[in-house]
């Protein structure tokens, strides 16, 4: 900005000079987009957003370190009248804002982007801010045995993370001497030197799970500089880290109970179990488990099955991973209804989704984490929160002690407690003591949560309100981890007044309505005679081929291929008018339903197959966005013409 006020200068000292009035003269304020080319703005890559990559200083608050790190915000200039930035600090930590910010941006009511400059950003270390990863260390520490219930095991747990820590900083490839340096106090200087370079005196900003530890930090560092304050899905940071992960760890328990609870009071759901109970299934395979691992047979993207082992830690993982939103429970449903019926693919499939796994070589795969880093994740977490111990080893056996009360309370989960013992080992320099409370005082703050988020739970939103000068609690009856741009209107209404009419809800606390999971899709049979119509047949099908974890999670690269259940194999790939199209070869769901053939889904879908099998025939099928489907041609020797 101090080009521009040097500009602005000049011209009014030519001005005078020349005898022009100052008050009949009119100058144009720079807008968004001016600024943004001053500061060498560049499109985004595959965005609609302009990107801006600011040098800023390794340590902001260092006298002689003459380092700097390169940091990289994405702005999306106000369509209409600006009232100023709406900046959004992503999860994780080690989440891209960058990567979120089209697909957040589109569940904006459009009033925010009218008035609003929307700024999403890659923190230092994230993506385009300098893509700070370790897959393979990932890969390995993830996949090992979490188990801490006896000696032995806690002190197998211990040398695993240590190992895991080496790893990572070696995998990484940077000065461990500057990895003290990736914390969160350092990271909003970053943001308030963007604000700075903008010109903004004030930003309007929200914050998601840890973008509410980012957020608050950035309001109590910056109080002067907050306009508004959305905290969603908030993380108190009075808390230690030991019993953060206490009341994260219960949390997870209570949600996959109630997951479970809501597929036990549904038909459909415990007709999918083998003996109707999702909870008995689930407390019998985790001690199945614990006794040794499940060997089966997958089916890999070449076609050709292949031995694999499902173990008591994979099940910790897929279940710890499901249990963030209404569809990730369902799809846990889905999964253990399997597994009660001795399939454990749909686990497995889970497994490999939630590490980025192929799981035909189960190595990385590459570019999959690039939205999202586990490095980054210690990088922070290690510099946020200090471990009790004054050595390395010090820390890891007190941190290990403090969860022989959690082993017991919560055997199932036990090892989310477990989370961040890699910071015992990892270069860092937390603070020694706690942030007091944030007031936040003139700054009015909204505060969302939910009644089912696993991650924070949502008493540590409501211990933040409390202590808030202007603050107002907006809390979801179950509902997901994070409650904001999620298709409910109770709170997208409540933030869309706030930010653009500055009007702040009626009352003090606000429920809204909310479930546990979304209604549940029953599993496709395992033999195709149950099936009664060629439409039943086909709407199985396509329930399978939608909610295969690899492509509901959308796939990372443009071709995607799958082995199906029973046999053969489906191929999607993405094509410019955003369909994603797909090829079946012989792949079968049900056993003798086997479909060779192509279609495409956009808002709906169509499907062309020949069916081989008992029955045979050439099928097409359509399902429209009302979910209203058809399926016309020739099966078992008829002519065909059905609907839903």
């Amino acid at each position: 900005m101090g080009k521009i006020i040097t500009h602005f200068t000049g011209i009014f000292c030519v001005l005078l000079v020349l005898g022009v009035s100052v008050v009949d003269t009119v100058y144009a304020k720079p807008t968004t987009k001016d600024i943004l080319d001053q500061l060498g703005g560049y499109p985004c890559p595959n965005s609609d957003f302009t990107c801006v990559k600011l040098t800023v200083p390794l340590d902001h608050f260092g006298k002689d370190d003459k380092q700097t790190i390169d940091v990289v915000f994405g702005v999306l200039p106000a369509t209409g009248g600006r009232k100023g930035m709406f900046v959004t600090a992503t999860g994780g930590p080690g989440s891209s804002g960058l990567a979120s910010a089209d697909s957040y941006t589109a569940s904006y009511d459009a009033s925010i982007a009218e008035h609003y400059d929307i700024v999403f950003f890659d923190q230092r270390g994230g993506y385009q801010s300098g893509n700070l990863q370790c897959p393979n260390a990932v890969a390995t520490y993830y996949s090992s045995d979490g188990e801490s219930a006896t000696p032995e095991q806690e002190k197998a747990l211990i040398q695993t993370a240590h190992t895991f820590a080496d790893d990572c900083i070696k995998e990484m490839g940077v000065d461990p001497k500057t990895l003290p340096f990736y914390g969160t106090n350092q990271a909003v200087a970053d943001l308030d030197a963007f604000r700075k370079a903008i010109g903004d005196d004030k930003i309007w900003l929200y914050g998601e799970s840890y973008g509410t530890q980012f957020s608050q930090t950035y309001t109590a560092n910056y109080p002067d500089h907050v306009g508004g304050l959305i905290l969603d899905g908030t993380v108190d940071l009075t808390h230690s880290l030991l019993d953060y992960y206490v009341e994260q760890t219960q949390a997870f328990s209570d949600v996959i109970k109630e997951t479970l609870k809501a597929c036990n009071a549904d038909d459909s759901c415990t007709g999918d179990f083998a003996g109707g109970d999702a909870q008995a299934f689930y407390d019998t395979l985790r001690t199945k488990l614990g006794t040794g691992a499940e060997t089966f047979k997958f089916p890999q993207p070449n076609g050709k099955p292949v031995e694999r082992q499902f173990t008591v830690s994979d099940l910790q993982t897929v279940v710890a991973n499901l249990g963030y939103s209404e569809g990730d429970r369902m799809m846990l449903q889905r999964a253990l209804a399997s597994a009660s019926h001795d399939d454990y693919v749909p686990l497995m499939r889970e497994f490999y989704v939630a590490l980025g796994i192929d799981p035909e070589s189960e190595q990385p795969i590459p570019g999959s984490s690039d939205d999202y880093s586990d490095a980054l994740y210690y990088a922070v977490e290690c510099n946020d929160y200090a471990l009790a111990g004054d050595s390395p080893e010090a820390k890891a056996e007190a941190y290990v002690k403090a969860g022989d009360p959690v082993d017991k309370a919560v055997p199932d989960l036990a090892g989310i407690f477990y989370g961040d013992l890699p910071c015992a080992f990892w270069p860092g320099n937390p603070p020694s003591e706690r942030p007091a409370n944030l007031v936040a005082k003139g700054v009015p703050t909204l505060v969302l949560g939910a009644t089912a988020d696993p991650a924070t739970p949502v008493d540590n939103g409501r211990r933040v309100f409390k202590n808030l000068a202007d603050g107002y609690l907006i809390t979801m009856q179950g509902g997901p981890h994070v409650i904001y741009g999620r298709g409910n209107a109770c709170p997208d209404d409540l933030v869309t007044a706030f930010l653009v009419d500055d009007k702040m809800p009626d009352q003090k606390e606000t429920s809204c309505d909310g479930i546990v999971s979304d209604t549940y899709v029953p599993n496709a049979p395992v033999d195709a005679s149950t099936f009664k119509t060629a439409l039943e047949a086909m709407d199985s099908a396509y329930s399978e081929i939608y909610y295969l974890p690899e492509y509901y999670y959308g796939a990372t690269t443009d071709e995607l291929k799958i082995g199906c259940a029973f046999g053969g194999t489906i191929a999607f790939k993405s094509t410019e008018d955003d369909k994603r199209s797909f090829k079946l070869n012989n792949c079968a769901f049900s056993k003798g339903f086997i479909m060779t053939g192509s279609g495409s889904i956009t808002d709906g879908v169509s499907m062309d197959v020949a069916i081989k099998g008992p029955k045979t025939g050439q099928l097409s099928y359509t399902l429209d966005a009302d979910g209203n489907s058809k399926v016309t041609g020739d099966y078992d020797g008829k002519k065909v013409d059905l609907s839903s």
